[in-house]
């Protein structure tokens, strides 16, 4: 497939990865204000949300053939192009309908982008030596995407702090550097990733097209047959309701505690920064809650939690009780996404896996819609405040939602007859080896989800 050394693929991948995440990192403590700056309603706001929300679970698995047919890097490339455009209208924007068109836009880029880069690492590795252990890299590119926008975030709420300059108001600078590193990743994507390209042409896309219907299909008739697996997708709904909390509402949150807008987007930027250090460190006690509890009931907790840590957002007075239980909700959701999706592994094999798993993301796109066109709604009728803890009680309500997975789990354990075998709880991998996270977009992608509602690191 390539010339290309596993060392040369891995340090690409991960060059790539970071620069791909470092625009969003930017965008995070700015986005909601700066649209309430320009006078958009939180009601308004979550209408926006819902185009990006409904154009990824149009295009999510349409464009993954998309890729196979065509090759990774022609859609990447169209894709952090689109994201470009999106950028550059969102600095001019200034009405409902404009907004609504970047958040558009933002779908089709998440849609786009969703898996072709780190599809390239895999093959390109095993291009360059087949017995190569990519998974190292794919571990690596976690503690990329958590240093990416971290520093991001920590640079636009610099940034925010700086002040207006010029014609141009505090909250817009982010967005002007992050246009800037966006037409730099786009021109390193140009240049570092190399491939050969699979059947082009007309035919391949129509190839493609046609059979991600029928992949489809046999996803939802998979989840038909197999409870426990619908049980676990069915996580994604609350999940993505629930996230609207502190992707899209703590901004605002933050602002009525503080009292100011700007100061609340500079407190915000080093708060999301050590958020996702926080997310990284949850991620870490993944195997020791995995060895302690078992996955299911693990994931289950994190359920309960993690609306905790929101009922703490909502409730506690002054910016540090606030910014304490957010760091909080990060160090839980970032625990949540191995012991999930490991679960969801357990479940699916064979030719189904990548639909399974994109299905399962996709649901996560209405539910979020949902959640920030009615919490953003409550919000505005009531409070912050109660659309906080209606968004705590979604996310709790879905522990049991895990039960399923646990007495499938409990049921396998007492078939095996050699206690050496893998044991529920512990990934295919081996114990304290939970299986991969989400996509780092569905992590949460901090740059559509912000336009759509940072956080879950497709």
């Amino acid at each position: 497939m390539t010339t290309l050394s596993v060392r040369q693929v891995r340090f690409r991948y991960l060059t790539l990865y970071g620069l791909r995440w470092l625009p969003s990192g930017l965008l995070i403590p700015v986005m909601i204000l700066l649209m309430q700056e320009r006078g958009l309603s939180l009601s308004q706001i979550g209408l926006v949300a819902t185009a990006q929300g409904l154009v990824v679970l149009a295009l999510e698995l349409p464009t993954g053939g998309l890729a196979d047919a065509l090759g990774r890097k022609p859609v990447l490339v169209v894709a952090w192009t689109v994201c470009l455009v999106s950028l550059v209208l969102f600095v001019v924007a200034d009405s409902f309908w404009m907004f609504f068109l970047v958040s558009a836009l933002q779908g089709i880029y998440r849609a786009l982008d969703s898996g072709p880069l780190e599809s390239w690492y895999v093959d390109a590795t095993l291009a360059a030596d087949p017995e190569a252990e990519y998974e190292r890299g794919l571990g690596w590119a976690g503690t990329v995407i958590g240093i990416a926008i971290g520093a991001g975030a920590l640079l636009g709420g610099g940034l925010v702090a700086l002040g207006p300059v010029g014609p141009l108001s505090a909250l817009t600078l982010p967005v002007l550097v992050a246009i800037a590193l966006q037409v730099a990743a786009l021109v390193a994507l140009t240049v570092l990733l190399v491939e050969h390209r699979p059947a082009r042409g007309a035919a391949a896309v129509r190839a493609s097209v046609v059979e991600a219907p029928r992949m489809v299909g046999q996803a939802v008739g998979l989840l038909r047959r197999n409870r426990v697996l619908l049980a676990l997708v069915a996580v994604e709904l609350f999940w993505g309701f629930g996230m609207i909390t502190f992707e899209s509402l703590l901004p605002v949150r933050l602002a009525e505690v503080v009292g100011d807008a700007d100061r609340a987007a500079a407190l915000l930027g080093p708060a999301s920064s050590a958020a996702w250090l926080a997310n990284a460190a949850g991620a870490a006690l993944t195997p020791l809650l995995l060895r302690r509890l078992g996955a299911a009931p693990a994931a289950a907790l994190m359920r309960v939690l993690q609306g905790v840590t929101v009922v703490g957002m909502g409730l506690l007075a002054g910016p540090v009780g606030v910014l304490i239980a957010y760091l909080a909700c990060y160090t839980v959701h970032g625990a949540s996404n191995p012991l999930h999706m490991g679960l969801l592994h357990r479940q699916v094999d064979g030719p189904y896996r990548t639909s399974v798993l994109s299905l399962n993301s996709m649901m996560g796109q209405p539910a979020g819609a949902l959640g920030a066109v009615v919490l953003t709604a409550l919000a505005d009728a009531t409070s912050i405040s109660v659309a906080m803890l209606v968004g705590a009680v979604v996310l709790a309500v879905a522990a049991p939602l895990y039960l399923p997975a646990w007495r499938a789990g409990r049921r396998t354990a007492a078939a095996e007859p050699d206690p050496g075998e893998h044991r529920p709880g512990e990934s295919a991998a081996g114990p304290g080896h939970p299986g991969p996270a989400l996509d780092p977009a569905g992590p949460v992608d901090p740059v559509t989800v912000a336009v759509s509602a940072p956080a879950r690191s497709d």
